[in-house]
């Protein structure tokens, strides 16, 4: 039998509706339905909860489980997590720059800005002063 089928009779014979025991092993009614349809499997303290709850063997309690399928379930949630995870840290990153932050950045631009016309009109004064007969950089009238 498998860990799911067994799960399901096991709180079947207590007579326990798959939130009761979800509260028993605090986790949701939607947890305890994804361990009795096998499309997730409890962590090890949620293994040792259950077993001591039915007064029965982690072995026991497990027995023809498919590791290797747990293994490739665990790996693929573990994985979409994981770029959960990434996707929420990039969303917070761009979505805590505050107006104080923007108008700081325009603050720069100007600045940054204004030195390069004061730069440009350094420039264009000093070629003029060493090149006084081209009209291209300053114009005399």
């Amino acid at each position: 039998m498998k860990f799911n089928e067994k799960l399901l009779k096991l709180r079947k014979e207590k007579g326990l509706s798959q939130e009761e025991l979800g509260m028993e092993m605090q986790v949701s009614r939607q947890t305890i339905s994804k361990w009795e349809a096998g499309q997730s499997y409890p962590d090890f303290t949620r293994l040792v909860m259950l077993s001591d709850f039915f007064d029965m063997t982690i072995d026991e309690l497990v027995k023809d489980i498919d590791v290797q399928e747990v293994r490739e379930n665990s790996f693929t949630n573990e994985k979409i997590d994981s770029i959960y995870r990434v996707s929420q840290d990039v969303n917070s990153i761009f979505q805590n720059r505050t107006l104080k932050d923007i108008i700081k950045g325009i603050k720069w631009f100007i600045v940054g800005s204004f030195i390069f016309l004061c730069l440009v009109i350094v420039v264009s004064l000093i070629l003029h002063f060493i090149y006084p007969e081209s009209n291209t950089f300053w114009r005399t009238y």
